[in-house]
């Protein structure tokens, strides 16, 4: 079971002035003030970050069309570093263009390398079932794992 500390004041001494209890009651709404402005504001400067455990597989060119951007070449960031995603992350279309940064955690055999790629979204998982949770350009599977496409 998890609880939570509550401070409890003790009664007021019934020869302190009504005024200090007031002014501390000001001083924490203050306060409370300055960590909200200071939080939006840091809040402006940060982007927001989520991770999540999927699987990865990857897949052969040609990679167009897409469902993203059709045939347009322009879609594929340097260094052909791109995914397909599965029905859970597709969004209806809405996870075109976004970018994952992925690590391999485990595997058979022990495959995967130190550090992390970049990738991003450029198309919908095209088998069905989709194999993996995304589906990496050869590529973007390499810069992860030793093994071979």
């Amino acid at each position: 079971m998890v609880l939570d500390k509550v401070r409890v004041k003790p009664p007021r001494e019934k020869g302190l002035p009504r005024c200090r209890e007031e002014s501390e009651v000001r001083g924490v709404a203050t306060s409370g003030l300055v960590i909200a402005i200071i939080l939006s504001i840091s809040c402006k400067e940060m982007s927001l970050v989520l991770g999540d455990i999927g699987t990865a597989t990857s897949y052969d060119p040609p990679y167009t069309p897409t469902k993203c951007n059709g045939n347009r070449q322009d879609q594929f960031p340097s260094g052909y570093l791109f995914v397909q995603v599965s029905e859970g992350l597709w969004d209806n279309g809405a996870a075109c263009g976004r970018r994952y940064r992925l690590r391999c955690l485990s595997g058979s055999n022990k495959p995967c390398k130190q550090g992390t790629v970049d990738v991003r979204v450029v198309d919908f998982c095209s088998r069905r079932p989709c194999p993996s949770t995304i589906v990496m350009s050869n590529d973007a599977f390499a810069a992860v794992s030793l093994l071979r496409c």
